[in-house]
């Protein structure tokens, strides 16, 4: 998966649906395609309170100053400037479930929060690998991201394995299981989901690895998605992580200091 700075996704690593996060599922199994869904841009952003005495809100010049970047993983990671290849053919993909559509409507539209102040957007690729990153930063409320890791926690369960149609690869097996991330940040949860299609008995089965993780920093939160065409680089999300809730810490530090 290739890094298109600000303001992209794996194609908008994973159009918010019915299914986006926080939000009862609306899509059935036999509904549109996740790209018939407006985007949360589309859509005003939630309101909430405001941030309690002496922790202003993110600004968003340090929802910016809190990405990572292609300088902090170093090779093979390079910022992109596509979609991944795999994004359309494996993620826009209809499942009879709808629990487990809705994971599949979040990870194609790679929007498993909606902002409510600030959102910055970081994308990574590595062409060794044919992976791609995608790294949020969200002024949110911690009610609603603990909603998300609430459902998030139900989906190995619920979606443990599903199969799903997809629009051009034909029909693909979906295994979800949690990834087990390390402790950081107040709250947090991951899943590990790996999509395997075979077009036809002619074709090699096309195995698609994709990482999800939410972390709760405060009222704020960190949305990884990182995928490949196989197996994913290894530690990466573990790194992105850790050195991600470091730099949201002190982005939230320097606020304090000029409030």
């Amino acid at each position: 998966m290739r890094v298109i700075a600000c303001g992209l996704a794996v194609a908008g690593l994973f159009a918010a649906s019915a299914c986006a996060a926080g939000r009862p599922p609306e899509a059935s199994a036999a509904g549109a395609s996740p790209a018939a869904n407006a985007t949360a841009a589309e859509r005003p952003a939630p309101t909430g309170p405001a941030a309690p005495p002496g922790v202003p809100a993110l600004t968003p010049d340090q929802a910016q100053s809190a990405l990572i970047g292609e300088a902090d993983l170093g090779v093979p990671w390079t910022a992109g400037d596509s979609t991944a290849t795999w994004h359309d053919g494996l993620l826009k993909a209809v499942a009879g479930q709808p629990d487990c559509q809705r994971l599949l409507d979040a990870l194609y539209a790679d929007e498993l929060l909606e902002p409510a102040g600030p959102h910055a957007v970081a994308v990574l690729d590595d062409g060794d690998d044919d992976a791609q990153l995608r790294y949020q930063i969200y002024a949110s409320h911690a009610a609603d991201v603990d909603r998300t890791l609430t459902w998030l926690r139900t989906v190995p369960g619920s979606c443990g394995q599903f199969t799903a149609q997809t629009t051009s690869a034909g029909t693909e097996t979906v295994q979800v299981a949690d990834s087990g991330l390390p402790a950081v940040g107040e709250a947090r949860q991951g899943l590990r989901v790996t999509l395997t299609a075979q077009p036809s008995q002619d074709e090699d089965p096309t195995t698609l690895t994709v990482d999800i993780a939410v972390v709760r920093v405060g009222d704020d939160a960190i949305v990884l998605t990182a995928g490949a065409l196989g197996t994913l680089p290894a530690h990466t999300t573990e790194e992105v992580l850790g050195l991600g809730v470091q730099r949201l810490a002190q982005a939230r530090e320097r606020g304090r200091a000029q409030a």
